[in-house]
């Protein structure tokens, strides 16, 4: 079955995708800058008269962007959160936490911790999802213990590699110790679910050595596997001489990632969607089978009716259709709080045309399947015309046996869930066709789908 999924070349869908990154599922390309400060408190606003729950991100700084700026960038870091939190409600509940890039010391933490809650209103006794990055190289059981002190629940263990040596890299990649000691302390001291992060594509990468850490890995029983190419790192994976870094061919990587199918399917892990693999007790996957999966840009959520507010560099915000991003730039950012102001330097509001496009997305990925008369009463079109230039492919695709296709629905097979990311960049290539318009406008029905 995988030799056909993969080796086909007539199917013109793209084969790159899977790739974990905090921002993946905003396009930042279409960020501009007429979007700005005003419209996030304007949403902020909004909001807080609607009282939705909230999910929060903290992004912190990287091991490499550190330099001896982490308690400049944490003071920073609690002007902002005081600035927004003054727009929103403290009835309006934190369901959703992630803290991301390296963990400051016990001393940074727990006063960035003390802040969010006086500020927010958390959930007690493990009530929400809340999750946390930690490095494998620079993680102990005492940084574990104190995270999970601190209300952590969930953790996600990231083990590429660190070195530019190859040989190395290798050594660091095989050794299974340091990922088994953190998988322990998070069992120990009660995190509910463990997460690994797992690159492959590099030049000293073979499909024989990425089977063998797969297979370590496996052994361990982490409750999800997060899988990526190296082309596309995570940012929290990105350095500066990535781009000088060489990659396996083409065929080697297209067997790495077929390896990643047989071994976790077959050591019963499902596939959800952009690299992600989880147990089938996973809380991802219940969702999606109640169909009430969603994402936003974190990823795949049980929590999509929450607004997502971002804080740090380079944070992403979305409240209903806006979208907005704090400065990239850590001079730029930390200049701004000095002067009392948001670090917003980008955004986008979601255009009628292009919410179509994200819900047929977002429900393909989540529910493996679309309602198509649902869709075009919530939008008023007609779908096979909207979306002329997907039609053929999609046929294409039923024909190969990958998706049900019916003019009531759309469904993905069970031989199509490895390609559910590619075929959804069906509809991302649609978008540029002539049928579509982005500035037709839509009288969204109160019909839900």
């Amino acid at each position: 079955m995988f030799d056909s999924l993969y080796l086909r070349s007539e199917l013109p869908v793209r084969r790159d995708q899977g790739v974990l990154d905090l921002n993946g599922h905003a396009d930042t390309r279409k960020f501009h800058t007429g979007i700005g400060s005003l419209d996030l408190l304007r949403a902020l606003r909004g909001s807080r008269q609607k009282r939705r729950p909230l999910s929060l991100a903290v992004q912190l700084l990287t091991l490499s962007d550190q330099r001896d700026r982490s308690a400049a960038y944490l003071q920073r870091l609690e002007r902002e959160i005081d600035l927004v939190a003054c727009h929103l409600g403290t009835e309006q509940r934190i369901e959703q936490f992630h803290l991301g890039g390296a963990t400051p010391d016990a001393g940074g933490l727990r006063r960035l911790m003390n802040q969010l809650r006086k500020r927010f209103d958390f959930l007690d006794h493990d009530g929400g999802d809340y999750s946390v990055e930690v490095d494998l190289h620079h993680t102990d059981w005492a940084t574990m213990g104190l995270l999970r002190e601190q209300g952590f629940n969930q953790v996600s263990i990231g083990v590429p590699d660190i070195g530019t040596d190859s040989e190395l890299s290798v050594a660091c990649y095989q050794n299974p110790a340091p990922i088994h000691s953190l998988i322990d302390a998070a069992r120990t001291f009660g995190y509910r679910s463990v997460n690994v992060d797992l690159g492959y594509g590099h030049a000293w990468q073979t499909p024989a050595s990425f089977a063998l850490k797969l297979a370590t890995l496996i052994e361990l029983e982490p409750d999800r596997l997060q899988v990526f190419d190296y082309a596309q790192p995570p940012r929290r994976y990105r350095c500066e001489n990535d781009h000088r870094r060489a990659a396996s061919s083409q065929a080697d990587k297209a067997a790495m990632r077929r390896i990643c199918f047989e071994q976790l399917l077959a050591a019963g892990y499902q596939y959800i969607g952009l690299g992600q693999f989880v147990r089938a007790d996973d809380d991802l996957l219940m969702a999606q089978e109640r169909g009430r999966l969603r994402r936003n840009c974190q990823g795949f959520t049980c929590h999509g009716y929450c607004d997502h507010i971002g804080f740090g560099l380079g944070a992403i915000s979305q409240l209903d259709e806006l979208s907005v991003q704090n400065s990239e730039a850590l001079s730029d950012y930390l200049q701004q709080l000095d002067m009392g102001q948001l670090a917003t330097c980008r955004g986008w509001r979601c255009e009628a045309g292009e919410q179509v496009r994200q819900r047929v997305m977002e429900r393909l990925e989540c529910d493996l399947e679309l309602d198509i008369p649902a869709l075009e009463s919530r939008y008023g079109l007609i779908f096979r015309q909207y979306f002329s230039a997907a039609w053929p492919r999609l046929e294409q695709m039923a024909r190969d046996g990958l998706v049900e296709l019916s003019e009531r629905f759309i469904s993905i097979l069970p031989a199509g869930r490895p390609e559910v990311d590619a075929i959804c960049q069906l509809f991302v290539a649609d978008v540029h066709s002539p049928a579509y318009s982005p500035h037709h406008e839509f009288v969204e029905h109160d019909a839900c789908l």
